[in-house]
């Protein structure tokens, strides 16, 4: 879901969105706010903030590169932002990546 950069011409999809679920997951804070909205089961309105050890400036930027994998969504409520987990993106998600894995145990077999 994320943009499409130049550098990405030429690569599958497959792998241009392995790519953005890595990009999304590369930072501790990312991951720690997946799992703070995946463990609540509902959509959060301003608490996240509350539960990270990060300024707000800092946990919207992260909200912003997981919204833009598509793995947050946010919706506008008066003055805050709330937002949920898309379960069947993070099932996307996982499944590109368990693909990838099981690619890899396929090579190792080879002994490399």
């Amino acid at each position: 879901m994320g943009v499409t950069r130049t550098r990405e011409i030429g690569f599958t999809p497959e792998a241009v969105r392995t790519a953005g679920w890595g990009r999304a997951l590369a930072h501790p804070a990312r991951v720690a706010i997946l799992i703070l909205l995946a463990e609540r089961r509902t959509c959060v309105c301003g608490e996240i903030v509350d539960d990270l050890p990060l300024a707000q400036s800092t946990v919207s930027q992260h909200l912003r590169v997981l919204r833009e994998e598509g793995l947050v969504r946010g919706e506008v409520d008066g003055t805050r932002s709330c937002y949920c987990i898309d379960a069947d993106r993070v099932r996307a998600m996982m499944t590109d990546l368990n693909r990838l894995g099981a690619s890899l145990e396929r090579k190792a077999a080879c002994g490399c």
